[in-house]
């Protein structure tokens, strides 16, 4: 028998087997980056400069935009296993990982950020062709081979060098079995119950449902993680740009220190082993350390929910994504509090961490009880939060740093107690275990397609012209100079023309109303006097993605909390100086996007109209909120929805849809 250094895939469930190992390294690195990001310093009171702190910030940044492609390529496995018929896998070891669960030069600690760590994340994350020391402190606690053997039925994990290896072996066994096997055959798994890019913002994330699409999505794994050397956006180069700054700063500050002394490892519970653990045992630490652990825990639990059941609606998986993140975010802010509180009475020098504590099982919840269960458990989770809120609040707590996250500790609890109220109002399985029900979700739809008008855009800027038989407005701050009016109607549209240059006398009711409607930004507005039709919510609520240019909405428009008429014209180049109003930047800013991106999902809607709501989200995309139909400038349906989240930075590799390009790109709005 022929003996191999690298895996072994000869069946479905050896490939199985192998999947749930990149799922595990996936999900390791996420944690390992994010606990290295929460130690980074926030304040010059830390004992940085001005300047270093700038430069903490970005890289704080850079941090938090590779563990969300970390979470893109554990939702990738997740898909692809999806895809071959088998169970996602969200489980992991704790840290620090044990020998022989992965090659022996892959060491899995929790650790703060430095020089070292730093290192160690470039090796993990170093192309194939490349050999490269590790961090100091990342030695291996022993040497070992791991040896699979050929023609056996049990899978057995072989040695890889570099994760990019390991994905190369999974990407041969695709191409294997689709051939041996037939492609349909081994990809029978179903789409609807994986996460694709209409339901998550997660960059380059995608379905798979064959194996081109297979191989396309272990591509943008090895790509986006270790890339090669001349791919300037991958993992491993933009650690390296890290380290090149980090290294000009110490030739400047020799004793420049970025991050908190966070604990090695910390743990839970009293180890059997301490060696190479931290317990935290300090009584404020550990509580904090329970909830950011829960909180943790529940994400993943929600997670599995989402893969488990193929038949949920749209609307309700929706929710539980947005559940999912929303844990996420809170998981953050107790877990970055977390380190600036000491993790024993007996060094207060040593700060604590988030350990990722895993549980003992994720396996699905009945779907019957799903609701009352991830209901109960986040309302036990948002009561520990209102506790140690009210701790803050009431002066219990004396460290200034950590009274400083009270106020995120707050909007995280108040995010999640919306949250919990769309869980209880999702639709569910009926309790006689009959398929999932869409009543409750079609009364709702129903309520929200009643307005037949829209209240005019509100605030200042506003002329005004009008007859016995008409009142036309024209807000100057939405107008995006489309010419229509001018065109159509030059002798009511006087432009240039000093003082008055509206002159509404100048032609009929009629003929002004129908040019205003046709004023795709809604600059224009009009009100009949005499008893004409005034303009009614359309049919169809619609936005049109213009070529090197912005988004035309038509509907009973709600934007960032006002009524805003029927007709807007908003920035998707990240440019305008009026957000979230187009106002032409994006001509100067030589902005280029298709306005004919492919079709993602046109299946049609039961309703078409009804309220739309579009708010901003913080340095973040547009949050659409209702029955809307993205066309293309030619009238293709591009994708028709009941809510979606669409990029205004103008980085999306998937525009229009938002992919959380806004983090790498450093954009800023903020209402």
């Amino acid at each position: 028998m022929e003996l191999t250094s690298s895996y072994v895939i000869e069946s479905r469930l050896q490939l199985y087997n192998a999947l749930a190992e990149a799922a595990e390294t996936e999900h390791n690195l996420m944690c390992l980056y994010l606990y290295a990001m929460f130690s980074l310093k926030r304040e010059e009171s830390e004992g940085v400069s001005a300047l270093e702190l700038e430069a903490i910030a970005r890289w704080r940044k850079v941090i938090l935009s590779i563990a969300l492609e970390e979470m893109n390529h554990l939702t990738l496995v997740a898909n692809l296993m999806t895809a071959i018929g088998v169970t996602p896998h969200f489980m992991r070891p704790n840290f620090p990982s044990l020998p022989g669960l992965y090659p022996a030069n892959i060491v899995i600690e929790l650790a703060k950020f430095d020089m070292n760590t730093l290192e160690h994340f470039i090796f993990l994350e170093r192309p194939r062709s490349m050999e490269l020391k590790d961090g100091e402190s990342f030695e291996p606690q022993q040497q070992y081979t791991r040896m699979a053997q050929k023609g056996r039925l049990m899978p057995s994990a072989g040695d890889y060098k570099t994760v990019g290896a390991l994905y190369e072996s999974i990407r041969g066994a695709f191409d294997n079995l689709c051939s041996r096997f037939g492609e349909k055959e081994l990809l029978c798994g179903s789409k609807a119950q994986q996460i694709g890019p209409l339901d998550s913002p997660l960059p380059g994330l995608s379905t798979i449902t064959t194996k081109a699409e297979a191989l396309a999505a272990i591509d943008v794994i090895i790509t986006q993680g270790e890339g090669a050397a001349d791919v300037e956006d991958s993992h491993f180069q933009r650690f390296l740009g890290i380290k090149k700054e980090y290294d000009q700063l110490l030739k400047q500050n020799p004793n420049f220190e970025p991050a908190r002394t966070v604990a090695r490892n910390p743990v839970m519970r009293k180890p059997i082993n301490p060696e190479h653990r931290v317990w935290v045992t300090h009584e404020q630490s550990a509580r904090y350390l329970d909830l950011a652990n829960s909180l943790y825990g529940m994400m993943l639990r929600v997670l599995v929910q989402i893969y488990a059941v193929e038949e949920r609606p749209k609307s309700a998986k929706a929710t539980l994504l947005s559940v999912s993140y929303g844990l996420m975010h809170a998981m953050a802010v107790v877990g970055e509090t977390l380190t600036y509180l000491p993790a024993t009475d007996e060094n207060q020098d040593v700060l604590a961490g988030m350990s990722f504590a895993m549980v003992r099982a994720l396996t699905p919840l009945d779907r019957f009880t799903e609701k009352e269960i991830l209901s109960e458990r986040l309302t036990q989770i948002i009561q520990m939060m209102t506790g140690l809120r009210e701790d803050l609040e009431q002066g219990k707590t004396q460290n200034s740093r950590v009274l400083a996250c009270k106020n995120q500790i707050a909007k995280a609890t108040e995010a999640l107690a919306g949250l919990n109220h769309e869980i209880a109002a999702m639709p569910g399985f009926a309790k006689s275990r009959a398929p999932y029900t869409n009543a409750p979700e079609a009364e709702l739809v129903r309520e929200t397609a009643t307005p037949s008008t829209v209240p005019p855009p509100s605030g200042a800027d506003v002329e005004i012209s009008e007859t016995d038989q008409i009142e036309l407005k024209f807000y100057a701050k939405k107008c995006i100079h489309s010419r229509h009016c001018v065109t159509e109607l030059p002798n009511v549209f006087k432009a240039n023309t000093p003082g008055k240059w509206i002159f509404a006398e100048n032609t009929t009711p009629e003929i002004l109303a129908a040019v205003a409607r046709e004023c795709p930004s809604g600059a224009i507005q009009y009100r009949r006097k005499d008893g004409g039709a005034n303009e009614k919510t359309p049919d169809v609520n619609l936005m049109r993605t213009r070529e090197n240019g912005p988004y035309a909405f038509l509907g009973a428009l709600e934007i960032d909390g006002k009524g805003e008429g029927m007709r807007a014209t908003l920035c998707r180049c990240g440019q305008s100086g009026n957000k979230p109003f187009c106002d032409g930047s994006h001509n100067a800013a030589k902005f280029t996007a298709t306005g004919e991106p492919p079709t993602m999902d046109d299946t049609t809607l039961s309703v078409r109209n009804g309220k739309l709501t579009i708010e901003r989200l913080d340095d973040g995309p547009l949050k659409v909120s209702g029955n809307l139909e993205i066309c293309a400038g030619t009238g293709r349906v591009v994708l028709r929805t009941e809510g979606t989240r669409l990029c205004r930075c103008g980085q999306s590799k998937n525009k229009p849809i938002c992919d959380n390009s806004h983090v790498a790109a450093n954009f800023r709005d903020s209402r």
